[in-house]
């Protein structure tokens, strides 16, 4: 039995799930316009690795501070539909077959929060999901954090804490395969016993080069 993690935006997904979140709430009236400027100079600080994974995670858990479960849930799917499904590469779903077939365990592990990410999840047919939570409140998002972001050393940290939960040990993690395009999720990829870079920003390509690891290159159409 193996583990195979894979990182979501810009690994299996062409583009980044909270900007394209983002510009969707823009283009159904639930966002200003000047909200994709805003989201696209926090997406450049988490690109160079100078933003912190609390303020990153909150930043777009407030997008949605006071809705409920209730009145996002059609949006959730339309997001799906009409935005995520077209933007997983052929590549990706493949590479995920590959492995499922093999009899490894798939698990999805993201900084992107719950609300966003879940049904991509499910889309990829993921045996488990690791993501930032938000608190809810009666039924109400408020715009908060819920535990440690999912993002940088908190993505290892949380996946050494699920390990146990789920039953399986941390000896599974150091023969584990890890797909992931960003220097933030460096912590974890020097962990695993089969780092994978994917299509990597510029810094994790050089890091890739220094220790010898894979480098996989999907074809995108997007």
């Amino acid at each position: 039995m193996q583990l195979a993690i894979f990182d979501l935006d810009h690994t299996l997904l062409s583009g980044d799930s909270d900007q394209l979140w983002c510009n969707f709430l823009i283009g159904c009236g639930r966002l200003p316009m000047h909200s994709s400027e805003a989201a696209a100079e926090v997406a450049l600080r988490y690109t160079a690795g100078t933003i912190a994974p609390l303020e990153y995670c909150q930043f777009f858990a407030s997008m949605i501070s006071g809705s409920t479960l209730g009145e996002l849930e059609s949006l959730r799917r339309r997001f799906l539909d009409e935005v995520v499904r077209d933007r997983i590469p052929e590549d990706a779903r493949a590479l995920l077959r590959r492995h499922r077939e093999a009899g490894d365990i798939l698990v999805l592990t993201t900084a992107t929060n719950r609300i966003v990410s879940e049904l991509t999840a499910k889309e990829l047919q993921m045996d488990h999901y690791l993501c930032t939570e938000l608190e809810v409140v009666e039924d109400r998002i408020t715009g908060r954090i819920l535990g440690e972001p999912n993002m940088g050393t908190g993505k290892l940290k949380r996946l050494r804490a699920w390990l146990p939960s789920a039953g399986y040990s941390e000896e599974l993690l150091k023969q584990a395969s890890f797909y992931s395009d960003s220097i933030n999720d460096l912590s974890l990829l020097s962990v695993v016993g089969r780092p994978i870079v994917v299509d990597p920003d510029v810094r994790l390509e050089g890091a890739a080069w220094r220790k010898h690891w894979a480098v996989l290159r999907l074809h995108r159409e997007r």
